[in-house]
């Protein structure tokens, strides 16, 4: 046998038992647990302990010394070594990347794994636009128009997220009752709505139920009979799945009832996880929230950082700001998924506190806290939480003069350099502007910064990065406030 053959044997082999070798993994808060690094992808890594339990945890949960050492680890096994691969090959692993590209109809999957690729990449193959972008997470997302097919049926919404500029996962939403009677435009321009109850519950059943069987027969035709798994965390995010995997990749294929079609793409290590993540502890955002605050030198305090979520057309602000907050905490989440727990109705319409009372209760179940009060918007309150970086979510009647007077006030701001002149423009403004509340213009948005000394609140609404911060003065702020204020926190 060659020397060289012999001394590349002995070093893969030394990866692969090394890649298994116990040691002790630190989280923020110095707790610890021995364990062995199983696999690393989507920002996620999977560890065993020695009695043989897994767990998967986002990197971020572990010390700076740990993340150091998974990113040497996952440097040494990627792409190739067994360790970075499912440890029992399933039967579809001798498919090649162009069987998997002809049913998802793109060229979505290559060689390696899709955790190893940049997001970006797999985002322009997808046709996707960046939604967001922060220090540590992205994501892109389109709302496709009517001939695009994924899977074998029409999503109308195709979203992925990524950590650390790599890709997480795919969430893939088709026939549901939230986008199949959204409103005609997106932004300020969609608070139009409306089909009657009984009529849009069988429309959503037989789209539903087509999507459905479409999407089934398209990946059994290949891939097999699918595995029926629960997957998810909470009580509504815990789902009854249809899971098929494909070399380190699983496709799973959910229904949720009367409410949406939903494909995920996972790794497969997070899959057999049941989807339940560790969470991270409250000390460790703490410290990152507080480090997102930035006070401007003209006294503006903002939070930085927050993750944008595009709710597009249909009128699911509540669950698209509440996956805003919680992602921003460091808490997985999915609008659709928080729209089912909130029971959102057709077009996305329903009240905002019964709305917010649904999705307190998944985010409770998250491990996170969700308060509440009952009032306009304090300087106060709102200091108390955002001097901690964390945002305040906001109920008011989103009209289409609050909007003008938010989009002028805002471009306006931007050439300012005598801050005292501009308090007093804001004072004679403020005392003329008659704002009334329209009920039919129920909204929500986060909070994210104030100035004190000239009176303005900083929002954010869920429409995309053009509208990541905006300015309003709190005396206005009050002319159209639905005098509800909630908080995820920890």
């Amino acid at each position: 046998m060659p020397r060289k053959f012999i001394f590349l044997l002995a070093l893969a082999t030394s990866m692969t038992a090394s890649a298994q070798e116990m040691r002790v993994f630190t989280n923020s808060q110095g707790v610890a647990i021995k364990a062995a690094l199983v696999s690393v992808a989507g920002g996620q890594a999977t560890i065993r302990r020695e009695d043989g339990a897994q767990f998967t945890v986002a990197v971020t949960a572990f010390s700076a010394a740990d993340q150091e050492y998974i990113r040497q680890w996952k440097t040494a096994a990627a792409p190739s070594a067994p360790s970075a691969r499912p440890a029992a090959p399933g039967p579809n692993d001798t498919l090649d990347a162009a069987a998997l590209n002809a049913l998802a109809g793109h060229e979505l999957f290559g060689d390696s794994p899709l955790w190893d690729a940049p997001a970006e990449d797999a985002a322009k193959r997808l046709g996707l636009d960046r939604e967001s972008q922060t220090s540590t997470q992205s994501s892109y997302r389109s709302y496709p128009p009517d001939d695009y097919r994924l899977f074998g049926a029409r999503p109308h919404s195709v979203a992925l997220y990524a950590e650390e500029g790599k890709t997480a996962s795919l969430s893939l939403v088709y026939a549901n009752k939230g986008d199949l009677f959204s409103a005609r435009g997106g932004s300020e321009d969609h608070f139009d709505k409306d089909t009657p109850p009984a009529e849009a519950a069988k429309i959503v059943k037989k789209a539903m139920d087509a999507d459905l069987k479409a999407i089934a027969d398209t990946l059994s035709a290949k891939l097999g009979e699918p595995k029926k798994e629960r997957f998810g965390e909470g009580k509504a995010g815990r789902m009854n799945m249809q899971r098929w995997d494909w070399r380190g990749h699983s496709i799973l294929l959910a229904e949720a009832e009367g409410e949406y079609v939903g494909v995920q793409v996972v790794p497969a290590a997070f899959a057999d996880a049941g989807g339940k993540s560790v969470r991270v502890s409250d000390a460790a955002i703490r410290e990152r929230a507080k480090a997102n605050v930035q006070t401007r030198p003209n006294g503006d305090v903002v939070i930085q950082d927050i993750p944008m979520v595009d709710q597009g057309p249909k009128g699911y602000c509540v669950p698209a700001t509440a996956e805003r907050a919680m992602r921003y905490l460091g808490v997985a989440a999915d609008m659709y998924v928080l729209a089912n727990a909130g029971e959102t109705g057709y077009g996305g319409g329903t009240s905002v506190d019964k709305l917010l009372e649904g999705v307190g209760r998944h985010i409770r179940a998250k491990g996170r806290s969700f308060d509440s009060w009952q009032d306009t918007p304090k300087l106060r309150d709102l200091a108390k939480h955002i001097d901690k970086g964390v945002p305040v979510i906001w109920a008011l009647f989103s009209t289409k003069e609050f909007n003008e007077t938010a989009n002028r006030r805002t471009k306006e701001r931007k050439d300012v350099t005598e801050w005292a002149a501009w308090k007093q423009k804001l004072a004679a403004e403020t005392a003329e502007n008659k704002l009334v509340k329209d009920t039919s213009t129920a909204h929500v948005v986060l909070i994210i910064g104030y100035n004190k000394d000239t009176e303005e609140i900083a929002f954010s609404d869920s429409w995309g990065e053009n509208y990541v911060e905006r300015w309003i003065t709190l005396k206005e702020a009050a002319l159209v406030s639905q005098d509800r204020c909630y908080v995820v926190g920890f």
